[in-house]
């Protein structure tokens, strides 16, 4: 009935969304989608991680809606690719020396199995931040590094620079995740002989696609940048990474722009670096199309790539970083539609995926203190007002801040707002407390995960719990007895069902 229903006119059908028959048979419908998901006990070949960064849940429902809203529906009634997915957990965040975690801390988690410190990259919490000396010893290994020992092919894709914290967790260990090249690591950290992370991105783990921002940090000061004429790189030891990078790699592509991105054949292509601004790329609303690939494009290339190896792959994806970026800025608009392209990118990378044989997994590093709420009725614009006026008799937006820059007070008093104004590219949203940015919020985030093993993501577990039944999953380190059987399917198969039915006929008959 309700795949009937959702093919009605939308006159229609909203007249049936009055009767109880239509709740009572989607609500059966949903049911029966439950009673036939079956674990799928096999061992992943692939294996995938999408990290929304600042994704929290209320972030997911906005999206949700803005997504539906996008397409001319309502929006609540509709579902993010995310959503699909069949099992579900919460994690929780806390870094082990702070309540409100960073991003640093949690990629550290849910990336090598381990909570660290705040702003800490790849290392124990035996480290404390900037602490160059303390790394060594203390280094903690990623499921990225871990899939690279097993002969999987690995790669990294975001739209923050590639050095960035979410990413850098994957392949760097250090003191400090500002350190991003040679030229911001401290005193203490170059007399004690640490690396930055652009340095450890090209010469730890060998990683075969490597798609984002944050080109100055692998070019020398006297570099120009190909883009921007008037930037230079920023690196002091005069090394040029990308070039570093190059050497010794057969079928190797580097590229900086959306032309030569194009181009790229993955058929021919065995390694890729696509570094497609100096720092981090522009928010999808200000993207140029011409000149820089979308998530979901680069999402896409980078599996092309990846799954020619006959042992699998390990991929990261990053939303770009910057759902977390906008929403630093009290702009729900810039952080809400970065979240319909993170999801739009999930979707395509399960198109070119078999869910039999690749484990996806969704989740965020944290959320933020952005809420979501104002009685508004069914439709309502997410980047709208409420119906209802506060108690100063004015209009106030559905979405708000709990603090961040958007705080206003224009001579002792809130400003008015309208949709008008609201739903504007830049418009910040209001906040209570006056900081210079919004902060990270510290309730748990959820965890979307489909394929082979995936039902072990289940209840509310610690945010390093993620990597761990990954790595068991695939049967990789630490987990290389994991004992799973290979195969395309989450069922018995017929050999093996034949043999146990021959032994209980043996044993009965005994």
């Amino acid at each position: 009935y309700c795949i009937y229903y959702q093919k009605l006119p939308g006159s229609l059908l909203t007249n049936l969304k009055l009767h109880a028959e239509y709740w009572n048979n989607k609500a059966k419908q949903a049911l029966r989608t439950a009673l036939n998901v079956q674990p799928n006990v096999h061992k992943a070949k692939n294996l995938i991680l999408f990290l929304g960064d600042g994704m929290g849940i209320t972030t997911v429902t906005a999206a949700r809606i803005l997504k539906g809203q996008l397409e001319g529906n309502s929006g609540e009634e509709g579902s993010l690719v995310m959503d699909t997915f069949p099992h579900l957990a919460l994690s929780k965040t806390y870094n082990v020396d702070q309540q409100m975690p960073d991003s640093a801390g949690t990629a550290t988690a849910y990336l090598c199995g381990v909570k660290a410190n705040y702003g800490t990259l790849g290392v124990s919490a035996a480290t404390p931040l900037g602490n160059c000396s303390a790394t060594f010893g203390n280094e903690v290994t990623s499921i990225l590094h871990r899939a690279k020992n097993a002969g999987k092919s690995v790669g990294i894709v975001t739209t923050t620079r590639v050095q960035h914290a979410s990413p850098a967790a994957s392949y760097a260990h250090s003191a400090d995740r500002d350190w991003y090249s040679d030229s911001e690591l401290s005193k203490e950290a170059v007399q004690n002989g640490c690396h930055d992370i652009a340095y450890q991105l090209i010469h730890n783990t060998e990683i075969d696609v490597i798609l984002g921002g944050g080109r100055e940090y692998m070019l020398p000061k006297d570099t120009l940048d190909p883009e921007y004429p008037s930037k230079t790189g920023n690196r002091e030891d005069g090394t040029n990474l990308i070039v570093e990078w190059a050497k010794n790699k057969k079928n190797a592509k580097y590229v900086w722009n959306k032309s030569d991105f194009d181009a790229v054949d993955p058929r021919k292509t065995d390694f890729l670096l696509g570094l497609f601004e100096p720092r981090d790329c522009h928010y999808e609303l200000e993207r140029d199309t011409s000149m820089d690939p979308s998530l979901t494009e680069m999402t896409e290339k980078a599996i092309k790539i990846l799954q020619k190896n006959p042992k699998g792959y390990f991929l990261f994806v990053e939303d770009k970083g910057r759902i977390d970026h906008g929403h630093h800025a009290t702009s729900a608009k810039k952080a809400l539609h970065e979240a319909v392209e993170f999801d739009r990118a999930i979707g395509r990378a399960a198109e070119l995926t078999n869910e039999m044989d690749t484990l996806t997994v969704v989740t965020a590093d944290h959320s933020h203190v952005f809420a979501f709420g104002g009685y508004s009725a069914r439709g309502n614009p997410v980047l709208g007002v409420s119906r209802a006026l506060a108690m100063d008799k004015k209009h106030f937006t559905t979405a708000v801040y709990g603090n961040g820059p958007g705080y206003q007070i224009v001579n002792g008093t809130r400003p008015d707002v309208n949709e008008s104004i609201s739903s504007t590219n830049n418009y910040k949203q209001q906040t209570t407390v006056p900081l210079s940015s919004e902060t990270h919020g510290i309730e748990d985030v959820a965890i979307f995960a489909k394929g082979p093993m995936s039902h072990l993501f289940h209840g509310v577990q610690e945010q390093n719990y993620i990597p761990h039944v990954m790595a068991y999953a695939a049967c990789i380190e630490p987990y290389e007895d994991c004992q799973l059987l290979e195969g395309h399917s989450g069922r018995i198969h017929s050999s093996l069902l034949l043999v146990l039915m021959g032994l209980l006929l043996t044993l009965c008959s005994a």
